[in-house]
């Protein structure tokens, strides 16, 4: 279907003209952006795969090239996006750190996540206030002891100067419970972060289903 042809309330221009920018996605917002689509791919499609290649946390990162060579994007429309990225981030610079305190707010962060059909282990990095230094994709597979070492999450942690932090992973199966892996390598990090002196608050579990919270659950 043509974007011409969807019913105006669906069409992304109309949604941000009606109900404000917040309401839209980040495909419709790239939508946007973009203007039209490709051969084959009409603006809405091409948005969506862009955001399936790179992520929507790792856009801000995407380079010219990337999208010349992968999606054969015009020069025009690459420009668009990659100085349409870099003028957000020039904004938000000076913008405080987001607060991580709950489990509901690293479950609102990991949305990009929950659907992925594999495993990713992430580690926020916050300060003494809990506010978000960092956040950092320490691991991408089956998760297990030989995948997630202590060296690699504060090795990071010591560099940015955390003070304290909270790791997570999303469950492709929609399961949330914690397996005996999840539960060895929970109290591998805590023990390590003692030694440290720099705290695991929480080992959140994520997936479209809901989040599991070591911490409400009194394992950590």
């Amino acid at each position: 279907m043509k974007l011409g042809e969807m019913p105006k309330n669906e069409r992304p221009r109309e949604k941000l003209i009606k109900y404000g920018s917040g309401k839209l996605s980040n495909t419709e917002l790239l939508a946007i952006i973009l203007g039209s689509g490709i051969k084959g791919l009409n603006v809405i499609e091409l948005a969506n795969k862009i955001l399936k290649k790179f992520g929507s946390s790792n856009l801000k990162n995407v380079q010219y090239d990337d999208l010349k060579k992968t999606f054969g994007l015009g020069q025009a429309k690459a420009c668009e996006i990659i100085a349409c990225l870099e003028f957000g981030k020039r904004l938000l610079k000076d913008k405080p750190e987001s607060l991580i305190l709950q489990p509901e707010d690293v479950y609102r962060e990991l949305r990009d996540l929950r659907q992925n059909k594999k495993e990713h282990f992430v580690v926020f990095y916050l300060d003494t206030h809990s506010r978000e230094i960092k956040r950092e994709i320490i691991s991408i597979g089956t998760l297990n002891a030989s995948l997630v070492h202590p060296r690699e999450v504060f090795e990071s942690a010591i560099k940015n100067n955390a003070a304290q932090i909270i790791v997570a992973h999303n469950h492709p199966s929609g399961i949330i419970e914690p397996s005996v892996d999840d539960i060895e390598i929970t109290k591998r990090l805590v023990d390590a972060g003692k030694l440290l002196g720099i705290d695991v608050l929480d080992h959140v579990i994520v997936s479209n289903s809901g989040y599991f919270s070591f911490k409400n659950k009194n394992i950590i």
